[in-house]
Formats: C-alpha cells, structure tokens, sequence
C-alpha cells in the first residue's frame, strides 16, 4: 500500500467517476483502475462497485476511506510542517455551532496565511454534522458545548467516531436579543417574562433534544421557531422580538451593537444551567499549523471576555469583545 494509492482512492471517492478522477490526477484511465485493483487485491477487500454512471463505496470501501482520510491528511501536514516543496493548496477546515467567536477566530487566521496557497473551509451546521465532519476529517476542527443534560449523548457519539473534546470556557445561559426589544433593559430575564415572545432554535438533523445548540431546550417553550443561521435569527430578532438562549457571547465587530444578551435568572422549575464550551479533533492526529493558530485565536479571544462574563452576570450585555 502506498500514500499514492491512497491519494488514488480519496480522489476516485470524491469525483465520483473513474475517468473523471484520471482527468483530475493527470493518469490514464487503464493506470488508475490497475492501481485500485492491486490495492484491492492486497487489501482483501472491494472498495468500488463499478457501474454505468459511475462508481459507490461499498461498505468495507467506505470504513477504507475514513483511514485512508485519516493517514493521508497527517502526511499532508508533516508536508506543511517541514515545508517540503509542491503547489497543490494546503486545506484547513472548521465545523462549528453557530457562533460568532468561532467566525471572528477564523477571520484573524486567514488574515494570517496567503490564501492563494491554502484552501480554507467554515461551516456553521447542525451539532450532528459537526461531529461527523470531524471524525470523517472532512473538518480537523468543531466546536461545540457540553451540558449536563447533553454529554452522556454526545460524549459516545465522540468515542464512535474516535474524538477528542477539548474545553475552552464555561459560561451560564443568556438571553439574546434585539437592543429595541421590550426586555432588553432588563438586569436579568425569567422564563416566565418570555413566554410572549418566540423563542429561536437551530434546526437539527435528528431532531434529539440532546443535539440542540441552545441550552434549556427541553423547557416547555409557547413559541418556537426553527431556522438554519444566524443572520436569519438576528432578523427575526428585529422583526417580531423573538430571541434565543446563548453564552452570552456575542461579537459586536460581526454583529453589530444592534442586540445584547442579558443573563437568564432561573427559578425552581426552570433551572440555569452550565454550557462548556469548547473544540474536537480526531484522536491520534496532529493538528496542522493553521490548526494549531486557529485554536491559539480561539484560546485568545475567549480569554479576553471570560473575566467579562465572570466579572458582571447581573446586567445586559454589550460589548464590542463579545459574540453569540
């Protein structure tokens, strides 16, 4: 078996096509299905169905794939690592929840790099999909929160895909919204003051309560409304008041000062509860260079609004080193 091999299959998958693939990797047709036959044969195993449109995994093919991921993208790092020569672009992908402060990370790495040589990703999606991009590395980094109520669920939804959760702050739940919002004055908000107004929830693939991005998912909301982003909510925000519950992070340089998150006062039925935030990668990997800055700029970021969050949890929130 051999990296080149490997590069075969990861680009066969991709292309979906045999002829495709062969255009791509500039080799002919007959040269790439004679590599991927002698790979089979040695592996035991059928990684392709060939077939009139094309090709699909099997199954043995597709648990092929995810190490072959694995290996292939380690020697692309040890490649960016030790700077060996070449001109194809170096890949460097985030999967996260929808926060803003994994955004404003992201920007002030690729501020950092030349982007003619790499090829960046950032992808705001569902708390299921941020798992799976990591653990089949389509992404080498996602960031999400553990609580109480959530991690039994998804700490074994790590351990089957091979990943490892690293925290990077802990915070209480905030309510988000509009500065025009009839609360937003307020020193804290109790469930019961917003059962006029609708509450905002990210719509997830499974539909699990555990997967939910917002904290307290499980209370008894009157109004819920489901959206895919952020800039959806916010606009819904403005137009009919609704609001989420968050952080309390919340980034004004990507934002604007148009909203504020003030913290969310509990009572005996409807109790706060802690959101630890942080980052996964793919166990027995190294993170790349780009990976490595990205979490240093995460780290720093979270770093400058923790003493704020601690310092003050008893008035609104609006401040230009925050996000959601």
């Amino acid at each position: 078996m051999t990296l080149q091999q490997l590069h075969y299959i990861i680009t066969i998958s991709k292309m979906g096509s045999m002829n495709k693939a062969a255009a791509y990797l500039y080799v002919s047709q007959p040269s790439l299905t004679s590599a991927v036959k002698e790979l089979e044969k040695e592996l035991g195993i059928t990684i392709f169905i060939r077939n009139g449109r094309g090709i699909t995994l099997t199954n043995d093919g597709a648990e092929f794939l995810q190490y072959a991921q694995q290996v292939y993208q380690q020697y692309e790092i040890l490649l960016e690592k030790y700077e060996m020569p070449g001109n194809v672009k170096k890949k460097f992908a985030v999967s996260t929840q929808h926060y803003s402060f994994a955004v404003k990370a992201f920007v002030a790495t690729v501020n950092s790099y030349d982007t003619t040589k790499y090829d960046f990703a950032l992808r705001e999606t569902a708390t299921y999909d941020v798992i799976q991009d990591v653990g089949t590395l389509k992404s080498e980094v996602g960031i999400l929160y553990l609580s109480d109520f959530n991690r039994k669920v998804i700490t074994k939804h790590f351990k089957d895909n091979d990943l490892i959760f690293t925290p990077l702050i802990t915070c209480k739940a905030y309510v988000y919204l509009w500065k025009g919002h009839p609360l937003a004055h307020e020193k804290s908000i109790s469930f019961n003051q917003l059962r006029d107004y609708p509450a905002l929830f990210f719509e997830q693939k499974n539909g699990s309560f555990y997967y939910s991005e917002e904290i307290l998912s499980t209370n008894e909301y009157e109004r819920t409304i489901h959206t895919c982003d952020r800039a959806t909510n916010l606009n819904l925000m403005v137009g009919i008041n609704a609001y989420t519950l968050c952080s309390g992070i919340i980034c004004e340089e990507l934002n604007g000062d148009d909203f504020v998150a003030v913290p969310f006062r509990d009572d005996e039925e409807n109790q706060n509860s802690t959101m630890e935030i942080g980052y996964i990668t793919k166990k027995h990997t190294m993170l790349s260079q780009v990976g490595e800055r990205y979490i240093e700029e995460l780290r720093n970021y979270l770093k400058e609004i923790e003493g704020y969050i601690a310092e003050d949890e008893g008035t609104s929130k609006s401040k230009k080193s925050n996000s959601k």
